[in-house]
């Protein structure tokens, strides 16, 4: 963690350097403690530190929700962006501007709330013999994504060209013109939900044991499986309010982490600061590349990721 923590502030330092205009890291350490030229200090007190710090928010949220999610489900798909979650708020986000138009608030506000809908009707067509989770839960969670993608389309199709055109910017997931509102809705999610998962933390890691070694063990299984699923759900769709749809990174943390560490227990701090380094660092390699190659920040995890699931899937039957 500590590791992760000393390559995190690099990377930040990096980041807010980075740019039209480039500062170097004495620079950069001057303005933040207020001792930089007046340009330094607008440059990064308006422009790049709200970048950065979404950032980190971000990759810190879909992290912490892809080892939740992975945990309860028993199974590394067990991700929010695999099994709809994310997909569900970005529905909410498609339909708030397509449809009401009505703004960058009510844009975040749709994407929390059909989050919360579409976790809430995965849960119910999982449930089954007063459990869910396993893999019924990531199995039904994949046709939802795919009815959501699918109503997300539509949308594009028979919208507003203009507003249509907004949308499916919106949808590509990107870091650029991100403001301070941005940066707190997604640090104040964390800042309120984090510690609810650390709480049941434990009795996640009981349940990767299976629910009747959970509860022979005092753990109540479906609870912790709600409040789990819950929390992790308002933390995916506070991170793609914030910056739109980021693939992968919820996937691939979780996942990372556990190998580094080598460890069966649920990381979830360890997997927060492992995506928000992966994006942070995706972020500012993205921004050294020549401007005719340049994209947002969800084309380029939706490009890694995709290669990253396919190691995972070619890996899964030697396992077995």
């Amino acid at each position: 963690m500590i590791t992760l923590g000393v390559l995190l502030c690099v990377l930040a330092i990096v980041a807010l350097g980075t740019g039209t205009i480039r500062l170097s890291p004495p620079e950069v350490l001057h303005a933040l403690t207020g001792r930089g030229s007046q340009r330094d200090l607008l440059v990064i007190g308006s422009i790049r530190a709200p970048r950065v710090l979404t950032a980190i928010g971000v990759g810190a949220a879909l992290g912490a929700a892809g080892a939740s999610f992975q945990s309860i489900a028993r199974n590394p798909l067990g991700s929010p962006d695999i099994i709809g979650f994310t997909t569900g708020a970005a529905t909410g986000a498609v339909a708030q501007i397509v449809v009401f138009n009505a703004g960058a608030l009510a844009t975040a506000g749709a994407a929390m709330a059909c989050g919360l809908l579409t976790a809430g009707l995965v849960y119910l067509l999982s449930y089954a013999g007063a459990r869910t989770g396993g893999q019924r839960l990531v199995i039904v969670g994949i046709g939802v994504s795919a009815m959501l993608s699918a109503a997300n389309t539509l949308l594009l199709a028979k919208g507003d060209a203009e507003l249509a055109a907004q949308a499916n910017l919106w949808l590509t997931g990107s870091l650029g013109g991100r403001s301070w509102s941005d940066a707190l809705l997604v640090l104040l999610a964390l800042a309120f939900l984090l510690p609810v998962l650390l709480w049941h933390s434990t009795g996640m890691t009981l349940l990767e044991m299976g629910d009747d070694a959970a509860r022979a063990l005092g753990v109540g299984a479906e609870t912790v499986r709600r409040v789990t699923i819950f929390t992790a759900v308002c933390l995916s769709a506070a991170a793609t309010a914030a910056a739109g749809p980021v693939a992968f990174v919820a996937l691939a943390s979780g996942a990372i982490i556990r190998q580094l560490i080598g460890s069966r227990n649920v990381p979830i701090v360890p997997a927060a600061l492992t995506g928000a380094v992966l994006l942070l660092g995706c972020d500012v390699a993205l921004q050294q590349l020549p401007m005719q190659w340049q994209m947002p920040i969800g084309m380029a995890t939706a490009l890694g990721g995709g290669l990253y699931l396919l190691f995972l899937l070619t890996r899964a039957p030697a396992r077995r």
